[in-house]
């Protein structure tokens, strides 16, 4: 039975990151608790058919966190620890971005704000084919800056997509800066109300309270779309990068990379 814990997800983020020699660290690390609870509770997928017709859809908007995705594929069975240890390397199928190509994930995003237009375009498909299937989309703070992101938000309420759930990473940074400096959001909550949302925050590393929120929104099948903004923080679980934003494009060196492996391994986050 696959635990989705939460430490060993972070761990293998590392350990991609270091054989890949790449970055994206610090807000992959950010969505693990987001993830972990919706792969280990709620979201309905059959790794042995990832694409079986009656699946809920996972969209990752936030396309550059896809290592975590990549973690909790890897749990599953779907991706084999040679996909782990080859990432970002000559000829592997795991790039740093999502991509369709890859079993179980649903669009290929990185290109920031459109993500969320094809969350709601799968949950209206499932409405229109009388489908209990759900919709996540995941989308980052910073990815609020796009419109087309609220372009998506008011036809999710035109249409009454309730099996629509977004899910905010709410950790205050995006790639150049901290987002109130760059484009000041206010309250991200009180945003998706007015655009028709039913909407909550929440801290999105108590797995407890992401658990209890995503359960109480499914539930609610009342014509409105859902949305979860859940503050957290980048970086988390590794002291040297919560809240710095320099580990957005930083590599890791053989000594960083131990040491964050312990902390994670401690059981830090």
């Amino acid at each position: 039975m696959n635990t989705f814990n939460t430490s060993s997800i972070r761990k293998a983020i590392l350990d991609m990151a270091y054989a890949g020699s790449t970055v994206h660290i610090g807000c992959a690390f950010s969505i693990v608790e987001l993830l972990a609870v919706l792969y280990r509770e709620h979201l309905r997928f059959d790794p042995k058919r990832p694409d079986a017709p009656d699946r809920d859809y996972l969209v990752l908007s936030k396309g550059h966190g896809v290592m975590t995705q990549y973690a909790c594929l890897h749990e599953l069975g779907c991706l084999t620890d040679a996909d782990l240890a080859n990432y970002f390397g000559n000829g592997t199928r795991l790039k740093g971005l999502a991509d369709a190509h890859v079993p179980g994930v649903e669009a290929t995003c990185g290109s920031l704000g459109h993500g969320l237009s094809v969350g709601v375009g799968l949950a209206l498909a499932a409405k229109l084919k009388n489908s209990d299937q759900a919709c996540y989309t995941l989308v980052g703070d910073g990815e609020l800056n796009e419109g087309s992101i609220w372009e998506a938000a008011m036809f999710a309420a035109q249409f009454k997509l309730d099996n629509l759930l977004v899910i905010v990473d709410e950790n205050g940074f995006q790639a150049m800066g901290r987002t109130d400096e760059v484009m000041g959001l206010g309250s991200i909550e009180a945003k998706f109300t007015a655009f028709g949302f039913d909407a909550v925050t929440i801290d999105g590393h108590d797995e407890t309270a992401i658990d209890q929120t995503y359960r109480r929104l499914k539930a609610l099948r009342n014509g409105k779309p859902k949305a979860v903004v859940a503050k957290t923080v980048k970086g988390k679980g590794v002291s040297f990068m919560e809240n710095d934003n320099i580990w957005h494009y930083t590599r890791l060196s053989p000594e960083n990379h131990a040491e964050a492996v312990l902390e994670v391994t401690n059981g830090r986050n």
